[in-house]
């Protein structure tokens, strides 16, 4: 799956009626509620293993991979921000179709979409590499271990 993108292609968005466009965003919140849940698990993860290492270099890796996963929790934050804002815009639509451009809205929501479909990709870019260090350092660190107690 390359692309987020989960409504019908070609010009969905300037067509779609205000109930298809509030059930498209109500997904895409219910989304982010999850990937805020999996990087506060990714957090935890990252955290309980630094806490165990030993070796400099795995230790400049957790920094990093703090680091890289605090830059998407923000891009999180700020698409969680805007989808409610969004809602917002729509409820505007719908309780008087005069108070905010059609338009801009549909645009907006488009740009939303684009932004949600390349948070998605950072996500699971920056999660696979959480995954691939952690195990790479519980082999090393676990070796270590096994040395140590083998070898005091």
């Amino acid at each position: 799956m390359n692309d987020y993108r989960i409504r019908p292609k070609d010009n969905f968005i300037h067509e779609a009626t205000w109930t298809q466009l509030y059930a498209l965003t109500e997904h895409w919140k219910s989304d982010m509620q999850f990937y805020k849940g999996d990087l506060n698990f990714l957090h935890h993860l990252i955290d309980k293993y630094f806490l165990y290492l030993s070796k400099k270099e795995n230790i400049d890796l957790v920094l990093e991979m703090e680091v890289n996963l605090l830059q998407v929790e923000k891009q999180c934050n700020s698409l969680v921000d805007r989808i409610n804002k969004h809602f917002h815009h729509l409820a505007e639509l719908v309780d008087d179709p005069f108070t905010y451009v059609s338009d801009k809205f549909r645009t907006e929501h488009e740009q939303l979409e684009d932004d949600l479909s390349q948070f998605v990709k950072d996500y699971r870019k920056n999660r696979k590499e959480i995954f691939a260090i952690t195990e790479h350092m519980i082999g090393g660190e676990e070796l270590i271990k096994q040395l140590n107690v083998l070898h005091p």
